[in-house]
C-alpha cells in the first residue's frame, strides 16, 4: 500500500508493454495478505484489474450515470476519486474527462492487482457509477511479413495450430541456443543469420558422405542413397536436408520479407551432424548430446555455444538404452531441455528410442484437423502433441520450412512441405526456447511441466494416447513469464521427514482471502532434500481431495534433491481451503526431508 502520492505514470510504448510482460509480478509472503488492516475487497474479475494480460492497470475509466454530479463536473469527479481512494487506502488522481464523458482516474505505478481490485470494488459499489473498467493497453496486431507465412497453418490456425503469434508479444527466443542433432545444415539465406557454430560428430566415413570423420564443419553434404546401399531391400532415396527443415521450423529468420517464420526466431541454432547416408549411430548421438549441453567429449574442442534446448527428430527401434539414457540425464542435469520425436511407425513409442527415454519431452504429431497423424507413434511415454502435418492427401497440410533442391549434393535453396513427428518435435523445441527466453531460471522439469499443464485438449482424436494435449505457445509462455499469476504466495516452512520406502507424508497450507477458483497456472514450489530423487512421487492435493501429479518415480533419475516449481492447471478448484503436498519414497536405501513448499496464485 502506498503512503505518499507517486509521480504519475508516463505513456507506455509498445516496447514497454513487451518488457512488462517479461517480468513476473510475484510478491512472496509467508502467509497472505497485503495488510491486516485492509478489509477484503468484493470479488473483482482479473480482467477488470489488468491493462494487458499480466500487467496491472494503472488507470481506470469511470462512467457515471447521467444524473450524477460527477458526470458533469470535473471538480465533483476529482473529489469522488479522492474519496474512493481514501476508502480503498490508495491515492487516486482524476486526470481528465474523455470525449464520452467518462472520467480517467490515475492509480499510480506501484499498485498490486489486489489494490486495484479494492479500488474497482469501491466504484462498483457506488449506485451513481455506471461502469468502471481498466484503461487497457493496445498493441499493433501485426503478422510477420515473411512471404510464405500464410501457409504456416501450424503456427496460427485456431483448430490445430500451436498458437504461436501471441507468444511473440512476450519472447522470441533471444539469448537461447537450440542444438539440432540431425543431418547438419545446408546453407539457406532464410536461416543463416540464426546459425551458430556446431560440429560434425559422424565418425564413420561410410555414413558421413563427406570423405572424412569428425570435424568442426556440420555442413550437410546430402544423405542420398542408392538401391541396396543400406540393406538388401533398400530403395534409392534423394537427399532429405532434414536438419535444415527442422532448424527452419525452430528459428528461420522472421520479418525479413521472405520465406517462412521461425517459432523462436530470436534464438540461435547450433547444427550437430550425426545422421548421414543410411542413418547414424547411437555412439555419435550420445557424444552430440553431451557436447551440446556443455559436457566434455574427448578429441572435440569445448563448445562455445552451449544449448539450453536440444532437438532430436530422429530415432530407431528398441527401448531407450542405458547408454543413451545416461547421456540425456547428464544433459538435463546441466540444465538442457531435451525434445525428441515420438516416431513415425503408428506404433507404441515405448518400443522406440529416444522416444521412450526418461527426462525427455516426447512429441507426437497432429494433423491440420487436430487428430493424431496416421503415422505418429503414441502411448504413455508420449508427453505432448504438436503440429506434424499430413501430406498424403493435400501437400499444403504438411509443415512448410527451409530446404534445398539438390537430389544428391546441395543445389539451390528452397522451401518444402514435410510431414512427421520430426516436424512436430521442433515446434516444441521452439516453444521451449521461447520459454527459456522469457524466464531464464526455468529448469527442464519446469519447462516440461508448463508445456503439459498449459496445453489444450486435442481437437480431434488420438487412439493410443498423445500425452497432455496439443501444445499452446501463447498460454505456456505467458504462464512462465509471470503474466498469468496474481502474485500472492502461501508457504509452509515446517520440515517433514520422508521415510525410506514408506508411507506418504503430507504438509498442509491453509489458503484464505482468495475469490473464486485457483488459476490455470498455479505455481507449486517444492524444496526437498533427498539422496536419490528418482524414488520420489510428489502430488498436490486440492481442498476437495483431487490430486495433481507433480513428479513420478523414475529409476533413471539418479540426482539428489528436488528444488523445482511446477505449474498446475487448478482452475477447476476452489482457491480457498487446505491444500496439501503429498510426498512418498517408493524404493529402499535413500531418505530425505521436505524442507518447505509454497503456492503462488
Amino acid at each position: 500500500m502506498r503512503t505518499s502520492t507517486p509521480l504519475r505514470r508516463k505513456l507506455i510504448s509498445v516496447a514497454a508493454v513487451s518488457a512488462a510482460l517479461f517480468t513476473a509480478a510475484t510478491t512472496t509472503v509467508a502467509v497472505a495478505q497485503d495488510s491486516p488492516t485492509k478489509e477484503a475487497a468484493a470479488p473483482v474479475p482479473t480482467a477488470q484489474t489488468e491493462a494487458a494480460p499480466g500487467t496491472t492497470a494503472e488507470r481506470l475509466i469511470v462512467g457515471y450515470k447521467s444524473g450524477a454530479a460527477e458526470a458533469k463536473s470535473n471538480k465533483a469527479a476529482e473529489s469522488d476519486a479522492a474519496a474512493k481512494g481514501k476508502e480503498a487506502g490508495e491515492d487516486l488522481d482524476f486526470q481528465r474527462r474523455l470525449g464520452s464523458g467518462a472520467a480517467l482516474v490515475d492509480l499510480g505505478e506501484n499498485l498490486t492487482r489486489t489494490d486495484v481490485a479494492d479500488v474497482v470494488a469501491e466504484y462498483r459499489a457506488d449506485p451513481q457509477v455506471a461502469y468502471v473498467v481498466p484503461d487497457r493497453l493496445n498493441k499493433p496486431l501485426a503478422t510477420p511479413n515473411d512471404t510464405e507465412y500464410a501457409k504456416q497453418w501450424d503456427l496460427f490456425e485456431s483448430t490445430a495450430g500451436m498458437n504461436v503469434p501471441g507468444a511473440w508479444d512476450v519472447a522470441t527466443g533471444s539469448g537461447v541456443t537450440v542444438a539440432v542433432i540431425d543431418t547438419g545444415y545446408v546453407t539457406h539465406s532464410d536461416l543463416g543469420a540464426n546459425i551458430v557454430g556446431g560440429y560434425d560428430f559422424i565418425s564413420d566415413t561410410a555414413v558421413s558422405n563427406d570423405g572424412n570423420g569428425r570435424d568442426s564443419n556440420p555442413a550437410d553434404t546430402g544423405d542420398w542413397t542408392t538401391d541396396g546401399q543400406c540393406a538388401a531391400d533398400w530403395e534409392a532415396s534423394p537427399s532429405s536436408w532434414h536438419g535444415t527443415h527442422v532448424a527452419g521450423t525452430i528459428a528461420a529468420v522472421t520479418n525479413n520479407g521472405k520465406g517462412v517464420a521461425g517459432i523462436a526466431h530470436g534464438a540461435k541454432v547450433s547444427p550437430l551432424r550425426v545422421l548421414g547416408q543410411c542413418g547414424g549411430y547411437d555412439s555419435d548421438i550420445i557424444d552430440a548430446i553431451t557436447w551440446a549441453s556443455g559436457g566434455t567429449v574427448s578429441g572435440v574442442p569445448a563448445n562455445a555455444n552451449v544449448a539450453k534446448v536440444i532437438n532430436m527428430s530422429l530415432g530407431g527401434g528398441g527401448a531407450c538404452t542405458t547408454a543413451t539414457q545416461s547421456a540425456i540425464n547428464a544433459a538435463v542435469n546441466r540444465g538442457t531441455t531435451v525434445v525428441v520425436a515420438a516416431g513415425n511407425s503408428n506404433a507404441n513409442a515405448a518400443n522406440y528410442s529416444p522416444a521412450s527415454c526418461s527426462n525427455v519431452i516426447s512429441v507426437a504429431a497432429a494433423d491440420r484437423q487436430g487428430n493424431r497423424s496416421y503415422y505418429s507413434n503414441y502411448g504413455s511415454v508420449v508427453d505432448i502433441a504438436a503440429p506434424g502435418g499430413e501430406t498424403n492427401s493435400v501437400t499444403a497440410n504438411g509443415i512448410l520450412s527451409t530446404l534445398n533442391s539438390g537430389a544428391q549434393g546441395p543445389s539451390s535453396e528452397s522451401y518444402e512441405y514435410y510431414q512427421g513427428t520430426s516436424m512436430a518435435a521442433p515446434h516444441v523445441a521452439g516453444l521451449a526456447a521461447l520459454m527459456k527466453s522469457a524466464n531464464a531460471s526455468l529448469t527442464p522439469a519446469q519447462i516440461e511441466s508448463a508445456i503439459k499443464t498449459n496445453s489444450r485438449t486435442l481437437p480431434g482424436t488420438c487412439s493410443g494416447g498423445c500425452g497432455a494435449g496439443l501444445a499452446d505457445a501463447t498460454k505456456t509462455v505467458q504462464a512462465v513469464s509471470g503474466g498469468s499469476t496474481g502474485g500472492t504466495t502461501f508457504s509452509s516452512t515446517s520440515a517433514v521427514s520422508i521415510p525410506d520406502n514408506g508411507s506418504a507424508i503430507e504438509s498442509a497450507i491453509a489458503v484464505s482471502g482468495r475469490s473464486g477458483n485457483a488459476p490455470s497456472t498455479l505455481q507449486v514450489g517444492v524444496d526437498i532434500t533427498h539422496t536419490y530423487r528418482g524414488d520420489l512421487v510428489i502430488d498436490l492435493v486440492a481442498p476437495d481431495g483431487s490430486t495433481y501429479r507433480l513428479k513420478s518415480a523414475s529409476s533413471s533419475d539418479s540426482a539428489d534433491n528436488v528444488s523445482a516449481t511446477y505449474t498446475v492447471n487448478a482452475s477447476s478448484e476452489t482457491a480457498n481451503g487446505t491444500w496439501k503436498l503429498r510426498v512418498q519414497d517408493t524404493a529402499a536405501q535413500d531418505t530425505g526431508r521436505l524442507n518447505s513448499w509454497k503456492l503462488t496464485f
